[in-house]
């Protein structure tokens, strides 16, 4: 299986039925985001054909920003990053800037730089213990073969 798509059900879940997210954005299935309003429900299949749509959403973007070779793990390091934070957080990013010199351990310790959330009452950032266990996942698949 993916180890990309494997992080992302390792760390989202699986729901059912609609939630609020620890970002206050209304959820459903694997994290996905897009259209969901609260009261919304779907079944297992449509879950997971919905996260393998978001997921390929997610490698196109990966592709599309990334100028130097990847192999499957890091791949999927980044389709997992891009899943949680969106495209813009990796376009803007120090990570993206140093992975396109070609520095892969520098890019491999910034993951661990987006741990940070805003809550949603108050507007606090706040570091998720959630985000520091999955940056640490997701840069482990990252640096392995």
């Amino acid at each position: 299986m993916n180890k990309g798509i494997e992080l992302i059900k390792q760390f989202e879940g699986c729901k059912l039925t609609s939630y609020i997210c620890p970002a206050g954005k209304p959820t459903i299935g694997w994290g996905h985001t897009n259209n969901v309003r609260m009261g919304d429900t779907i079944n297992q299949l449509l879950a997971d054909k919905i996260l393998e749509e978001d997921y390929s959403e997610c490698e196109n973007a990966v592709k599309s920003l990334v100028k130097v070779p990847l192999n499957d793990n890091q791949l999927g390091a980044l389709c997992s990053f891009v899943f949680n934070l969106g495209k813009g957080a990796l376009l803007g990013s120090t990570l993206l800037r140093k992975l396109n010199t070609g520095d892969y351990r520098g890019a491999a310790f910034e993951f661990e730089k987006w741990v940070y959330a805003r809550d949603p009452k108050t507007g606090i950032r706040i570091v998720l213990p959630g985000l520091e266990r999955r940056r640490k996942a997701e840069r482990q698949l990252f640096e392995s073969k």
